[in-house]
């Protein structure tokens, strides 16, 4: 075990602080192998998982295959379960809380579960059952998703429109400026790829997803989601959660299944959501999870802000000591 004898001279609750969960995209074979070596907790999470599943979730994330690693159905619980292990294990060793926390996408529902607002065992089966919904709602090889590199904003929803031909394809993800993740069909998408390079865009590249999240074509898997939604119990927040549909902190259950429902079909604000918690004072942005995708966009985004990530036994050590300096 790491830092059992590190005295935390911070109070409990960091009113300049906030966790970070990555979503879909983050995940690898062998994430968080180095953790597991170091941190029961991260074994027990999956384990726990596990039986929720009634499959090996930590035997997939360690050994593959990578193609089922990276199926929606398998990713979300995936990295929902990673995030919360990680989650676990800097409450173990530390005192120190966030005030706030968010997450990408998928990443929401992990924020969700470490503000005590959603019981882990739910929030496996229903990431499970929302990758589910999703990949019944387009099957593959009819939607795709692609990263448009070097454009505005307004640049990307134009091109978006212009080369819809009455298919979809809309911007869906804010991430940092100069990058915004498009989706819809397939043949959609590839006519805004490449109106996106006649634009000027330094790149257009299509992702490696099963679904074309967040765009309309979403919209059957949202109402089934909100079905199962309303089957389960939902908290409020202990902390500030921000969301990404419409950038606001919201405590009542109605409201956050609403939020959910809607963010399978609405963009994910991942800009606005960075430079609305940077603006009320943050200035310590923690990605808590496998990888560090988002510590690179929050850069871009709130460039005066303490960027760091925790993702094995040496960044954990490095977030610590930072935090208590």
């Amino acid at each position: 075990m790491f830092f059992l004898d590190k005295k935390i001279i911070m109070s409990e609750q960091n009113y300049n602080l906030v966790f970070v969960f990555p979503g879909q995209g983050s995940q690898s074979l062998g994430m968080l192998s180095e953790m597991a070596e170091s941190f029961p907790l991260i074994k027990q999470t999956f384990e726990q998982a596990s039986d929720c599943l009634n499959f090996d979730l930590w035997k997939l994330v360690q050994q593959g295959p990578v193609e089922d690693l990276n199926q929606t159905h398998n990713t979300q619980p995936a990295m929902l379960t990673a995030g919360v292990a990680m989650w676990r294990v800097w409450c173990e060793q530390s005192d120190i809380r966030p005030d706030w926390v968010a997450g990408h996408s998928l990443g929401e529902y992990t924020a969700l579960v470490c503000s005590d607002a959603l019981a882990f065992n739910d929030a496996v089966t229903l990431v499970a059952e929302r990758g589910r919904f999703m990949q019944q709602a387009v099957p593959a090889g009819i939607g795709a998703m692609a990263a448009i590199i070097g454009l505005e904003d307004h640049q990307v929803v134009k091109v978006c429109a212009d080369t819809a031909e009455n298919e979809v394809v809309a911007a869906v993800n804010f991430n940092a400026p100069g990058q915004v993740v498009i989706a819809g069909h397939v043949a959609a998408v590839e006519r805004a790829m490449a109106a996106a390079k006649e634009a000027g865009a330094k790149r257009a590249l299509k992702l490696p997803v099963s679904v074309p999240s967040h765009c309309t074509l979403m919209e059957p898997a949202a109402e089934k989601l909100a079905e199962r939604l309303n089957r389960i119990e939902i908290q409020t927040p202990k902390m500030t959660l921000i969301n990404n549909v419409d950038v606001a902190a919201h405590t009542a259950d109605e409201v956050i299944r609403n939020a959910l429902k809607e963010q399978l079909f609405k963009p994910v604000r991942w800009v606005d959501s960075i430079k609305y918690m940077y603006e009320q004072g943050v200035v310590n942005f923690v990605e808590c999870g496998p990888g560090k995708v988002l510590m690179g966009l929050n850069k871009r985004i709130a460039k005066g802000a303490n960027h760091m990530v925790m993702y094995d036994p040496a960044t954990l050590e490095k977030v610590m000591e930072q935090l208590n300096g």
